[in-house]
């Protein structure tokens, strides 16, 4: 009986999958766990600190810019829709298209930065008013650096999208990509109704 690394048993249905894909496929969930972590205990420390501060906002402040924050919401959505199309594009081996619109989103994830740092230069209180700025601040600039690191990944991704023949054998680094960004999304409608709307 040949064992699956002999000669003779190399065909691609008998070639097992690289270790370090399956350590993606395992690692990369459990790196998004130990992050839900990090941004539900913002979550409850948020809540239960507006909770008992009635007074939140500073005075002369009665509430956040949601019109902004909105159109924010929507961009990083639209980014997440854009992505799914993007990996229909890979999987249908259409390569082109999955370039375009895989720049797609990361230039939806560039503008919603942009509206970001604008909308921290528009804010009517800094980082030092009290609870309210350094909960906004921290929560909002945390969940930024997320989105900064999930446009690096994308160009990544991108970038070895030009590498011939790169995806033949499996498209396990745009899933884990793909995932991050999904997951950066779903934070953002958390943080904007907690941060906006409430």
């Amino acid at each position: 009986m040949q064992s699956p690394t002999a000669p003779g048993n190399s065909s691609p249905e008998n070639i097992r999958s690289i270790p370090t894909r399956d350590n993606l496929a395992f690692g990369f969930p459990l790196f998004l766990l130990s992050e839900s972590i990090i941004f539900v205990s913002f979550f409850v420390t948020y809540v239960l600190l507006r909770w008992k501060n009635p007074n939140w906002f500073p005075p002369g402040v009665s509430g956040l810019d949601i019109p902004r924050a909105a159109i924010n919401t929507v961009i990083l959505v639209s980014s997440s829709i854009v992505m799914l199309f993007a990996e229909r594009a890979l999987k249908q081996h259409k390569l082109i298209k999955f370039r375009r619109l895989w720049l797609l989103t990361v230039a939806l994830g560039v503008i919603f930065l942009i509206g970001q740092a604008i909308e921290w230069r528009n804010m009517p209180f800094g980082l030092d008013a009290g609870l309210a700025g350094a909960t906004f601040y921290l929560i909002t600039g945390f969940h930024g650096m997320h989105v900064l690191t999930g446009i690096v990944l994308l160009l990544y991704i991108y970038f070895r999208s030009l590498v011939p023949g790169n995806y033949n054998t499996g498209h396990q680094g745009v899933s884990a990509v793909s995932l991050f960004w999904h997951f950066v999304d779903v934070i953002w409608i958390i943080l904007f109704v907690l941060l906006y709307i409430w």
